[in-house]
This record gives structure tokens, sequence and C-alpha cells, in this order.
């Protein structure tokens, strides 16, 4: 087998492997694992941001933005209140600062987003214990 055919067979197990993770979770691990890719995508975009990968950096930070429109369009702003609310002003504050990072090649930037939904997602993970949070979607 070639390192293509072996690369390509291992994309596609992962894909399927994702697959089934997203149709057997909650909607709270959902949330979970679009937070954790979000923060993988930033710290790729810094990476090659960090070895002059201009193309590369700004798909990653695409994909990161892409990720945030996703889960703002998660909150449920009926049951969730001011804290939907809120979290809504904070991920539109994250895309503009990851515009910015991809604009001004600015890695503090990415830093501070990341910084940012981590504290997100660390209170996320928090109430995973939460019956609740494994059956009713976003706040």
């Amino acid at each position: 087998m070639s390192f293509g055919s072996a690369r390509n067979a291992l994309n596609q197990y992962s894909q399927n492997a994702v697959e089934t993770a997203i149709e057997s979770a909650s909607p709270h691990r959902l949330i979970q694992m679009l937070m954790e890719g979000a923060l993988g995508k930033i710290a790729a975009a810094k990476g090659f941001m960090e070895r002059g990968e201009i193309r590369a950096k700004g798909e990653q930070v695409g994909s990161a933005i892409s990720i945030l429109e996703g889960l703002k369009t998660s909150l449920d702003h009926e049951k969730g209140g001011d804290i939907a609310r809120n979290l809504e002003d904070l991920y539109v504050y994250m895309e503009r600062r990851l515009i910015e990072a991809n604009r001004e090649n600015d890695p503090a930037l990415l830093d501070e987003v990341s910084d940012l939904l981590r504290e997100v997602k660390e209170a996320w993970d928090a109430i995973a214990n939460h019956p609740a949070a494994q059956h009713t979607p976003a706040a």
C-alpha cells in the first residue's frame, strides 16, 4: 500500500469515526465537540501563521469562524435569556478578533480568542454531568 493510499484510508477512517461520534452524541456533547474543533482550528492557524503559510492559516481561521457561527445558531434565546445574548455577543467578538488576527498576522489575537473560548468551554464542561444537559439544546 502506498503512502497516499494509506493516508486516504486513514482520512476515511477518521471521518467515519467523527461521523459516528456526532450521530451518537447528546446535544450537550455536540456543543463540546464544536468548541474543541474551534480550539483546534485556532491552534492550527497559529502554527500556520508562525510558519508563514498564509493560505492554510486563512483556511483554519475561516473554519474557526464557521464553527463559532454554528455555536451562535445553537443558542436558544428563549430559554437562555441573558446568558444566550451574552454568549452571542462573545461569539461575535471572537469572530471579529479572528478576522483581525488573520488580517494582521497577530498570534496574540488568536491566543485571546482561544483563552476566551476555553473559558466558555470549561463552564460548559462543568455542567456536563447535569441531567438536563444530556437532553436539552444549548443555552
